[in-house]
């Protein structure tokens, strides 16, 4: 078994004072200098040591504890339409992960173009460009830059950062944490050990917290009682069915009794798959990728054999796994794309907390 096939189990089914193996007691050694590395850094932020920059409009942080899989993007998108559409003017900051650009400040969308395609911004950046029409989006390792950028260039009145919540570099006026809601903190360990990126005392850095994920209502843990901060709950809702090539909505009602033939390289793959069932289609083939797994002309030819041996009626992947695929034009037609966004409840009290923010 590969080795990010043995630590995505231990992630997933290990618990705190299980049993430990040799190589699960290894990523333990491992997360040591991890923990000592992060604990120091909060540290010296904490007592001011390290200074925070300051940009001249509201700042919007969302980010996370773990690696992956709690909604980001899409509460990115949530936010950075609800902006525009209240009459302000946001761009998006995200530091490009995945993306070969090697300057400062990238331009992945002006607004109105897609101007960076996935290998050059990563798929998530190209993913917000494309749902957020009329919002730039800009990547960069150091977001100051990045939204210095934004403000001059596009007249960006506020800024939503994108994976931020360990980006401490820049002041935010709203940090928003989103925690799963059946598994906060994974299996309880740091990296590589466990997912947490961060211990989960620094949860009192985040001004709100929505727990994502689950549509059955999951009891709030005790641990977040103890927390002097609004706390909301996000839903993933599928939206619709994209046709790969023409980017044609679809209803989402041609799923049910459909025999699928199904493939995600996102951080939790089986999500999607439990989303299709609920959805109504019978998923006859399933293929789990990476996160983040740039497709070559040799998967795609399996999974087109895979769709054929199976005898289904249809190929479908994620919307953002098909940002990935823009390299090949002759595999789109033949696959679909589930367009999935955030639903934040009470959503009343969530946009006008947001809002609230925003009065510089």
């Amino acid at each position: 078994m590969a080795a990010k096939e043995r630590i995505r189990r231990i992630w997933e089914e290990d618990q705190p004072g299980g049993r430990m193996t040799f190589f699960s007691a290894f990523l333990s050694l491992l997360s040591l200098p991890y923990r000592l590395a992060v604990a120091s850094r909060n540290r010296l932020y904490d007592k001011g040591v390290f200074r925070q920059e300051r940009l001249p409009c509201p700042v919007i942080g969302v980010g996370n504890l773990t690696v992956g899989g709690t909604g980001k993007t899409p509460t990115v998108i949530l936010l950075a339409n609800a902006l525009r559409h209240r009459g302000f003017r946001p761009a998006v900051l995200s530091r490009g992960y995945g993306g070969n650009a090697k300057t400062s400040v990238n331009v992945v969308s002006d607004g109105q173009r897609i101007l960076m395609d996935w290998r050059q911004a990563g798929d998530e950046p190209v993913l917000i460009a494309r749902l957020s029409p009329g919002v730039p989006v800009l990547t960069g390792a150091r977001r100051s830059l990045t939204g210095a950028a934004a403000l001059e260039r596009f007249g960006a009145d506020c800024l939503v950062l994108d994976d931020a919540f360990q980006h401490r570099a820049l002041h935010r006026d709203l940090n928003i944490l989103l925690i799963d809601a059946m598994r906060p903190f994974g299996n309880g360990f740091l990296l590589p050990r466990g997912p947490l990126r961060e211990a989960p005392d620094s949860m009192h850095r985040a001004h709100l917290i929505i727990r994502t994920g689950a549509d059955r209502e999951v009891p709030e843990p005790p641990f977040l009682k103890t927390l002097s901060v609004p706390r909301f709950r996000g839903t993933h809702r599928s939206e619709a069915l994209v046709e790969g090539d023409t980017g044609r909505l679809r209803p989402l009602a041609e799923l049910r009794g459909q025999r699928i033939c199904a493939f995600a390289g996102i951080g939790r793959p089986e999500a999607f798959r439990q989303t299709l069932t609920e959805l109504g289609a019978q998923i006859v083939a399933f293929k789990a990728y990476p996160d983040h797994h740039p497709y070559s002309r040799s998967d795609l030819d399996f999974l087109l054999r895979l769709t054929s041996q199976s005898g289904t009626d249809r190929l479908l992947t994620t919307e953002k796994d098909g940002v990935r695929l823009a390299d090949f034009p002759d595999f789109l037609p033949k696959a679909f794309l589930l367009r999935t966004g955030m639903e934040i409840q009470p959503a009343g009290a969530f946009t006008e907390l947001i809002f609230s923010k925003l009065a510089y």
